[in-house]
């Protein structure tokens, strides 16, 4: 793959809000994963022939089997407000600070309930209902995606 349609891709990651790009063409396969920290990390992987199957005419045929259901996590009570972003959640706004909420606060929407850095931009995040926090759901410096539940609010 040409050095210079690489960097193109670097640039276009690292700018932007995807965290990792996969192409394969005739020449290779190249992976591009955004770090935590830093510039996106390149991963490229060595081109393998597949191994061609021939089919003969006593070969049974195939079944797929269906895979094994995905337990879902029992479903939380009360108003759960949810990552509006991909980002790292944190609980202040700097490790010395106090928390914004802790379990047993009362909040009013519109209040400042956590920080989601995403990009090197802080977002503070705002509680949509009011109530008294039951529930934090997700860790300090933790990694969250979009649409994932933070908080439940009863």
């Amino acid at each position: 793959m040409d050095l210079r349609k690489l960097k193109t891709l670097i640039d276009l990651v690292s700018e932007s809000n995807v965290s990792e790009l996969e192409i394969t063409e005739a020449e290779g396969k190249v992976r591009i994963v955004k770090g935590p920290v830093g510039g996106p990390v390149v991963m490229a992987a060595p081109v393998v022939a597949a191994p061609i199957a021939v089919p003969t005419a006593s070969a049974a045929p195939t079944v797929a089997v269906a895979a094994a259901p995905v337990e879902e996590p029992a479903a939380e009570t009360g108003h759960l407000v949810k990552s509006p972003m991909v980002g790292t959640f944190y609980t202040a706004s700097s490790p010395e600070a106090k928390p914004f909420v802790q379990v047993g606060s009362v909040v009013k929407a519109g209040e400042t309930i956590c920080i989601i850095e995403a990009m090197k931009i802080l977002n503070e995040i705002e509680a949509d209902h009011s109530g008294t926090v039951t529930k934090i759901l997700v860790d300090n410096g933790q990694a969250v995606e979009f649409g994932q539940p933070m908080f439940v609010i009863e």
